[in-house]
C-alpha cells in the first residue's frame, strides 16, 4: 500500500462523464428501430462533468454544492461505481454506505419490516446482523407503528429515515448522502447531522451533497463547488459556500 492508499478515501483524477442524448424526438418506438436498423440515429454528446479532480483524506467532510444540473449526483455516482468515467479515474479506499437515491434498495409492496432486511442485505448484512440490530434501525427511524405497512405507502421523508437508519447502523469508512435528508422534517435532520458528526469522530469520512449552505457549513470542513460540470471552486468549506452565496446573489 503507497502513502496515498493510506492517506486518502477517495481520489478523483481528471475525471470526465459523458452521456450521449439524441438529436431528435422519437416518440415511436417502431421509428426508433427503423432509424437505429438504418443508422439514422444521431446523437449529441453531453458531458456532465468535465476534467474533475479530487482528493479527499480519511476523515475529512466535504460539502458538494452547485445548482440544479450542475453534477453534484454524477460525481457522487461516479464515485460510488454507478457510473464510469469516461476520462480519468477514481480509486476509493474502505467501506462505502450509500445513500444516493431515496427508496433505492427497496420493494415498495413489502413492508418496512420486510424491506429492513431487504435493504440491509443489499448492503452486504447477514441477516443475523439485521436482526440483532433490528430494534435500534427502527427507534432511530421513529417508525415503530408503521412497520407493517408497505413502503409504498410511505411519505418521502418516512422512506429517507428508514434508508439512513439502515446506512448508519455501523460505521462505514466513507458515507455517502445525497439530499437525502432534504425531505425530513427539522428535528430528524438535526438528528441525521447528530449522527453524522459522531460517525466522524469515529473516523468516517463524508460527501455530502445538500441544497442546504448552512447545513454544509456545520456538517463539512471542506467543499466542493461545481457549475454546469465544472469545477468551480474547491477548499475550506466556509470559504466555498461563502463564495457560492455571493455569486448566485450577484
Amino acid at each position: 500500500m503507497n502513502q496515498q492508499e493510506k492517506e486518502f478515501a477517495v481520489v478523483v483524477e481528471h475525471a470526465t462523464v459523458r452521456f450521449n442524448m439524441a438529436s431528435e424526438r422519437i416518440t415511436d418506438l417502431k421509428e426508433y428501430f427503423v432509424k437505429f436498423i438504418k443508422r439514422e440515429l444521431m446523437f449529441k454528446e453531453f458531458l456532465a462533468l468535465k476534467d474533475i479532480s479530487l482528493k479527499v483524506k480519511k476523515g475529512e467532510a466535504w460539502g458538494i454544492i452547485g445548482t440544479n444540473g450542475s453534477g453534484k449526483s454524477t460525481l457522487l455516482k461516479l464515485i460510488c461505481g454507478i457510473l464510469k468515467p469516461y476520462k480519468g479515474s477514481v480509486e476509493m479506499t474502505g467501506t462505502v454506505a450509500p445513500l444516493i437515491e431515496l427508496g433505492a434498495g427497496f420493494d415498495g409492496d413489502l413492508t418496512a419490516r420486510e424491506n429492513i432486511f431487504l435493504n440491509g442485505a443489499v448492503l452486504g448484512y447477514n441477516k443475523k446482523f439485521m436482526t440483532e440490530y433490528f430494534d435500534e434501525i427502527v427507534e432511530f427511524a421513529e417508525l415503530q407503528n408503521f412497520l407493517d405497512i408497505p413502503i409504498k405507502n410511505y411519505s418521502s421523508g418516512m422512506a429517507a429515515r428508514l434508508g439512513f437508519a439502515i446506512a448508519t447502523i455501523v460505521r462505514p469508512d466513507i458515507l455517502i448522502c445525497d439530499e437525502v435528508l432534504a425531505v425530513g422534517d427539522y428535528a430528524f435532520q438535526n438528528k441525521c447531522e447528530k449522527r453524522m458528526e459522531d460517525m466522524r469522530k469515529q473516523g468516517t469520512t463524508l460527501l455530502y451533497v445538500s441544497h442546504s449552505i448552512e447545513s454544509v457549513k456545520s456538517v463539512c470542513d471542506h467543499a466542493l463547488w461545481l457549475d454546469h460540470g465544472n469545477q468551480k471552486m474547491k477548499g475550506d468549506a466556509e470559504t466555498v459556500c461563502d463564495a457560492y452565496i455571493s455569486a448566485l446573489c450577484g
